[in-house]
């Protein structure tokens, strides 16, 4: 009965976020992380990826957060003082959550 619910459950998430998924939410970064997810974002790493572990994927998806956040920064950033105050999308958000949660 358990695992039922949870694949139950797991389909109401879903549908959360596709109902918000396309959404922004407004932030206000330490000017020196927005310039950090700025470089990330201008990084060339066009290179084949290699055999990963499991780790090692979740180490590049977040990587790869972190260059779309910097992506959003250049694009919509706007300084405010010692802050940069930009429109995430809510996922990018949520991953940024995410990675200091764990």
């Amino acid at each position: 009965m358990t695992s039922k619910r949870y694949h139950e459950d797991a389909a109401v998430l879903a549908a959360i976020g596709t109902a918000i998924g396309a959404h922004r939410i407004t932030v206000r970064l330490p000017r020196a992380l927005a310039e950090a997810a700025v470089a990330a974002w201008q990084r060339d790493e066009t290179g084949p990826v290699e055999p990963e572990t499991p780790e090692q994927w979740v180490l590049r998806d977040r990587a790869a957060e972190l260059a779309l956040i910097g992506l959003a920064v250049s694009e919509r950033g706007r300084p405010d003082g010692d802050f940069v105050v930009v429109d995430l999308d809510v996922a990018a958000a949520g991953a940024a959550v995410r990675a200091a949660r764990e």
